[in-house]
């Protein structure tokens, strides 16, 4: 029987009352998330109405070129000493070579500062960078002088190798890190992991050796050897673009200099592998000096790349649309790295 059958009604003169149910209150998690969509929302509608309204003088270089900015010196003078500057991780050098390439078209530039601050990064990348260095030098005839600041390691110090034979060109602050020379492929195996959960990995190869280097399953010592016979030859290049920068070096200094280290300024000097402890601007003085310049005569200038309210709303767009599948192909594929790494073991 239902619970209604006991209902008694109120008498006269008694209050009524009428249940009302109660609404619960959001979380705060979920009034955070309905913020952010809302914000989120408000800032896409503005970058869409920037890109779509915002006059073109004002909307960066329609083509993409690089500004380019006073550093220090005569702001009136017209003979210049161009910052090219390798920052960050180094990965394919399409950064440095617009910057090389800027320098490339201006006859006003005299002389070059080399300004590192890097880790280094994908062996490809590192020798693309010094390679367009070194044409650079070798077309324009220009002097080029390296600044280190807080790290110029493995790939970073294989660019610095473009100053060639000149002397008293490298120079590190006395706080810099530099070397880790050397090379590493990166190999990480779940083949453990995937044994534990019952997956196997019967991926089918046209060859025995294709595929060397899959996370999926453990390296056969023939594998091994195909890695390291690659890491082999890519370290014996890395050597001989140090002794083709740093010719008085001696056998025993790149013996000792090579073995994957990194070292504070006041090592790297007695490796032969810097010249003198300091800082940017005596940097650019070596480079006034080699260019037959004084203060008074030149001006510093860097490179800026400009970016538009158009080029934020691509770019993030683009970080969207990257497909997951894509990064775990790129996370996976072996690659040899002159990267300053900190030991795993």
């Amino acid at each position: 029987m239902s619970s209604y059958s006991n209902y008694v009604p109120p008498g006269p003169g008694q209050p009524v009352y009428i249940a009302v149910p109660m609404q619960q209150p959001r979380s705060v998690l979920s009034r955070l998330f309905s913020m952010f969509q809302w914000l989120a929302f408000a800032f896409f509608l503005m970058v869409m109405v920037t890109a779509v309204f915002m006059p073109s003088s004002l909307s960066g270089d329609p083509d993409n070129k690089l500004e380019e900015r006073y550093h220090s010196l005569s702001k009136t003078a017209t003979q210049k000493v161009a910052i090219i500057e390798i920052d960050g991780t180094i990965m394919d050098g399409k950064a440095v070579k617009k910057q090389i390439d800027k320098v490339r078209a201006d006859d006003e530039v005299k002389a070059v500062v080399v300004r590192i601050d890097s880790p280094g990064g994908t062996v490809t990348g590192s020798d693309f960078i010094y390679h367009h260095l070194r044409k650079l030098v070798d077309d324009r005839k220009l002097p080029l002088v390296v600044s280190m600041g807080s790290l110029a390691a493995s790939g970073g110090y294989y660019s610095a190798m473009a100053c060639g034979k000149q002397e008293n060109v490298i120079f590190a602050e006395p706080t810099t890190w530099t070397g880790s020379i050397g090379v590493l492929i990166p190999h990480y195996s779940v083949a453990g992991l995937m044994e534990k959960l019952e997956i196997e990995d019967d991926t089918i190869k046209s060859a025995p050796l294709k595929g060397v280097g899959s996370p999926t399953k453990r390296m056969t010592p023939e594998e091994k050897a195909v890695l390291e016979g690659l890491v082999t030859e890519s370290f014996d290049r890395f050597k001989g673009i140090v002794k083709s920068g740093r010719p008085k070096i001696t056998p025993e200094q790149l013996k000792q200099a090579t073995t994957g280290q990194v070292f504070t300024t006041a090592q790297a000097m007695k490796l032969g592998l810097v010249d003198k402890e300091g800082f940017i601007e005596d940097a650019i003085g070596r480079a006034l000096e080699l260019a037959s310049l004084n203060k008074d005569s030149a001006k510093v200038v860097r490179y800026h790349q400009p970016s538009t309210a158009f080029d934020v709303l691509m770019g993030a767009s683009a970080a969207m649309q990257k497909s997951d599948l894509s990064t775990l192909f790129d996370l996976t594929t072996p690659r040899a790295y002159y990267l300053f790494a900190l030991p795993t073991e």
